[in-house]
């Protein structure tokens, strides 16, 4: 593993190296930090994919976030790591803000619907050969030999499936190939709602075959992850030791990481998080611990 940031943080220490790994090591009983470690970051609300539970309503008419003239982007600290959507129609300023992020020392990772990996793959390559990303999650649309192949062709590259929409078709599909996978909770909001009420008989049958066979599943994944909806959805508590849950629990949302929308001009604790603050001209620490003071 190539070292890619360590430093310090409050009273700890963090390491993170090219293969995504993350340690924080502290001589406290309890880690204490200074500032945000990770932030995702929702940058557009165009798309023409038309995703039926897609949970911000993006539309191909949806609006395009302010990319630059944020004074936060000049207080990140080297190290961060910052995860972007990436939709199509992509925002004409992207790669300026990837370039930027790239001078800044930010440890920059994309998601990207599969449908739009299939059409764009040479926008990902671009990022990839001026080494503007570090790492790729790719939103699951179908499986396919064809998929597994190109998902291994990239550092990093993390399947991102749902729970509740992730079934044992694709997950036969997807097995036992090395591959990185990154389960989201099932978000009901937006046209999640919907999605949710049209299709609740699968989205039930779908999350309890998850629940019951997750022991199995996460055997068969050179690294499986989960946000923290999923851990709650899926109970993944259960399935470890009060020692395992201690060392592999990233925690909980607004600990070390908070959600920025450039769309709106919010900041907020996560995604789904009714209580916005408005960005302004807030440093990135500043809104770190609004975040850890009100949540």
């Amino acid at each position: 593993m190539k070292l890619l940031a360590k430093y310090q943080n409050g009273n700890l220490t963090t390491s993170i190296y090219d293969d995504g790994t993350r340690i924080r090591e502290t001589e406290d009983d309890e880690f204490v930090p200074s500032f945000a470690e990770n932030i995702d970051v929702h940058t557009s609300d165009r798309c023409n994919n038309g995703c039926t539970f897609c949970y911000a309503n993006c539309t191909p008419n949806g609006k395009f976030g302010k990319l630059s003239g944020w004074h936060f982007l000049e207080t990140l600290h080297p190290g961060t790591e910052m995860a972007l959507n990436l939709n199509f129609p992509m925002p004409n300023d992207f790669f300026n803000l990837l370039r930027y992020l790239k001078s800044q020392g930010v440890i920059t990772n994309v998601t990207i619907n599969q449908n739009h990996f299939d059409m764009h793959e040479d926008i990902i390559q671009q990022m990839y050969d001026e080494e503007l990303i570090h790492g790729l999650g790719v939103s699951l649309t179908y499986s396919s030999r064809f998929f597994i192949k190109r998902m291994q062709k990239y550092p990093n590259a993390v399947v991102h499936v749902i729970n509740g929409v992730f079934n044992d078709v694709q997950y036969d599909m997807l097995k036992d190939n090395g591959l990185k996978i990154l389960i989201l909770g099932y978000k009901d909001v937006g046209r999640g709602v919907d999605y949710h009420n049209k299709e609740n008989f699968h989205i039930k049958n779908n999350h309890e075959w998850l629940y019951d066979n997750l022991p199995e599943v996460i055997k068969h994944f050179k690294v499986i992850s989960f946000d923290n909806l999923a851990l709650e959805q899926l109970n993944v508590r259960r399935l470890l030791t009060d020692e395992q849950w201690k060392e592999f629990y990233g925690g909980d949302d607004g600990t070390f990481t908070f959600f920025v929308n450039l769309v709106d001009g919010y900041f907020a604790k996560n995604s789904l998080s009714p209580v916005h603050y408005p960005i302004g001209e807030l440093s990135m620490d500043e809104m770190f611990n609004i975040i850890r003071k009100n949540g």
